[in-house]
């Protein structure tokens, strides 16, 4: 494993515990799509089926785990115990528009036509769109509170380490994974927008991050 595989996998875990602290701490999932976190559970679920066949090391199963774990527990939070505080009038991006499509894409574009590969393959697309639920949301309200924001940076940065990471195992390993980076290179392109108000806005002290509201 490379510095820039594990700085993605830290970046991506404290930015799962950023969103967990921040919803229990204030007992409030405001602001927070619960459709985006519901896809993202979905995500590691259909990636990690191999969890209890295949061994690679405990730092592979402990991850696995841990990301589970912490993505049901997110969604448990939104959707039950707190579910009063749910924001689901600006929860309303159409995820039909991205399950469709992902599930197609999944069928025609993967390494081997067996169940479990084609729900990896699933997983990997569903990944690069999974967060726009919640970009849709922080757009429709027309602000996000700065803690959101850093969930939403490390989740970004998780998604740009792991592209230094495949241009690193490429140049060493002579290692590319053609479906992980075309879907990682997509996501991240729904971050570049973000990462510039981040940094213009949100790193120079305000308490949100206002963005231009829809017309």
């Amino acid at each position: 494993m490379n510095i820039f595989r594990l700085a993605g996998d830290v970046s991506h875990l404290t930015a799962i515990v950023i969103l967990l602290l921040k919803i229990w701490k204030s007992k409030s999932c405001a602001g927070i799509s619960g459709k985006s976190q519901v896809l993202f559970a979905l995500v590691f679920t259909t990636r990690y089926l191999d969890l209890f066949t295949v061994f690679i090391s405990p730092y592979n199963t402990v991850m696995k785990v841990v990301f589970l774990a912490l993505s049901y527990a997110t969604v448990y939070l939104i959707y039950m115990r707190l579910r009063s505080t749910y924001d689901s009038e600006n929860d309303t991006f159409r995820v039909e528009f991205l399950l469709v499509p992902v599930i197609g894409l999944s069928f025609l574009e993967n390494y081997a036509f067996t169940p479990m590969e084609i729900l990896w393959t699933f997983s990997i697309f569903l990944e690069s769109v999974a967060i726009m639920p919640q970009l849709f949301m922080i757009t429709k309200t027309g602000e996000a509170e700065s803690i959101t924001t850093h969930y939403l940076f490390f989740l970004g940065l998780y998604r740009a380490l792991y592209i230094a990471n495949w241009v690193w195992r490429y140049h060493t390993e002579g290692f590319f994974d053609q479906i992980a980076v075309v879907s990682g290179v997509v996501q991240t392109i729904f971050y570049c927008d973000f990462f510039y108000l981040y940094v213009t806005r949100v790193l120079r002290g305000r308490g949100k991050m206002s963005l231009p509201m829809p017309i």
